[in-house]
């Protein structure tokens, strides 16, 4: 769509929105105003550009005149650039699912107990990360290792006003390997174990439609760490999606109704990220990294602990202050991930 195409959306959006009987359908205006919003930095940007523009011609005409319009003049023609700039990144297609919360797998691998203890670890990072953001992070199902760690923990996390979860935690799906010399090891030596992350966008009920009559659900007893009995009924939950083969299981909460909830939103974010996958190269594109198996060797980040040591091998970023990494502190590799793309986005739109 090029500009002048998205100036007739935002100016057709005003009009809808002003009208009351849009308002009626809270799912239509919801949708309405939520195209407006991306539009309208958009618009502003464009309207900026064209009133500098048309001040810089009036100023050049009067700069003979007089000094003060030629120095106008000059701090004029410098913001164009600035504001053509900015132009050309607002106008590269922005990723969907960007203002939506997230479903986050963190998966032990190869490395055993280890593996386990340090997907309890990136649960940590992950939880502090969402803290220090002020986002709100939920722990809705989670299989224990015998020490502690986790074998299989997923969680929700939801961000705060328009601000995206999905826009700033999509880098993190794929293989993450650690190095250290784990608490089982009796020798010293350093170890590589691996654990894996899927991150899926949150579907809402109205992203993805489930029909009752292709689910089986089945129900059985929680079991906690190292297989022991912690609930006496039947209140862990299994759900089949027969059509598609996808299989969740929740046993976090104590009622068979919670963890059925549970498991359907784990259902519905799964199930929008296959059909975006399907309908979308770019989709598929983008989550390429994401982690088929938990393999040392198919790695997006390593872990290393003698060294206080992070690595991105997708750009390159390193840094020495793993211990702060994992209390939380992702900004830098985030960000160092969201500049990557935009230059690669920037470059596919030159």
């Amino acid at each position: 769509m090029n500009l002048d195409e998205l100036l007739g959306e935002h100016a057709e959006l005003e009009l809808k929105l002003a009208d009351p009987s849009v308002h009626a359908d809270q799912n239509k205006a919801r949708s309405y105003g939520k195209r407006y919003a991306e539009l309208t930095p958009i618009v502003a940007t464009y309207r900026e550009l064209i009133t500098v523009r048309e001040d810089l011609a009036a100023a050049k005409e009067l700069a003979g005149e007089d000094q003060s319009f030629a120095d106008e003049a000059a701090e004029l023609a410098a913001r164009i650039p600035v504001l053509e700039e900015k132009l050309r990144h607002l106008l590269i297609p922005r990723d969907p699912n960007d203002d939506k919360d997230i479903i986050m797998e963190i998966k032990a691998g190869e490395g055993g107990e280890e593996s386990a203890l340090f997907a309890g670890d990136l649960l940590r990072m992950y939880l502090r990360y969402a803290e220090r953001t002020g986002w709100k992070a939920e722990v809705i199902d989670a299989q224990h290792s015998d020490l502690g760690g986790y074998k299989d923990v997923t969680v929700a996390i939801k961000g705060k006003g328009n601000e995206g979860v999905w826009s700033r935690l999509k880098y993190e799906g794929g293989v993450h390997r650690v190095q250290r010399v784990p608490v089982t090891e009796s020798q010293g030596r350093i170890h590589t174990s691996a654990a894996g992350v899927l991150v899926y966008a949150e579907a809402e009920e109205v992203d993805v439609q489930i029909d009752a009559n292709d689910l089986r659900i089945d129900v059985f007893r929680s079991s906690g760490p190292g297989g022991q009995s912690v609930n006496t009924t039947d209140s862990a939950v299994r759900i089949t999606h027969v059509p598609t083969g996808v299989v969740v299981s929740c046993q976090n909460e104590k009622s068979q109704l919670q963890n059925k909830e549970s498991a359907l939103r784990i259902l519905r974010a799964r199930l929008l990220s296959i059909a975006q996958e399907e309908a979308e190269a770019a989709a598929a594109a983008d989550r390429k990294s994401q982690v088929r198996t938990v393999d040392r060797s198919e790695r997006v980040r390593t872990y290393n602990f003698p060294e206080n040591r992070i690595s991105d091998h997708r750009v390159g970023f390193k840094a020495y202050n793993l211990d702060q990494v994992l209390d939380g502190e992702l900004s830098a590799v985030i960000q160092a991930l969201t500049d990557a793309e935009m230059a690669e986005k920037l470059a596919a739109h030159s």
